[in-house]
């Protein structure tokens, strides 16, 4: 069993959308909700304030993303291809 504490926002349409990253999959589950407004308009997230998750369900961070820039960086490096030798793959892929 997982316990999660989330910030969410109903919208003016009255849906309540919930993104959480989980260990389980293609399972069913029983799932106990509590709404408790908040008092504070202040305190309410926005959708920028409200968590993100990558395709493998972490938590996206600035750290995390900052690690993926510097790994594409390097994967470039490594992969070494010059500009003629990108482009000449491009046109020969628009010949299928």
């Amino acid at each position: 069993m997982e316990t999660k504490k989330l910030l969410a926002h109903i919208g003016t349409d009255g849906i309540l959308k919930i993104q959480t990253p989980t260990n389980f999959k293609d399972k069913s589950v029983e799932i106990l909700v509590v709404l408790q407004p908040l008092d504070d308009p202040e305190d309410s997230p926005t959708e920028a304030s409200l968590p993100k998750y990558n395709g493998w369900g972490k938590p996206t961070t600035k750290k995390s993303i900052q690690a993926a820039i510097i790994k594409m960086q390097q994967l470039q490096q490594e992969v070494g291809l010059d500009k003629n030798s990108i482009r000449e793959m491009i046109d020969e892929g628009r010949r299928f």
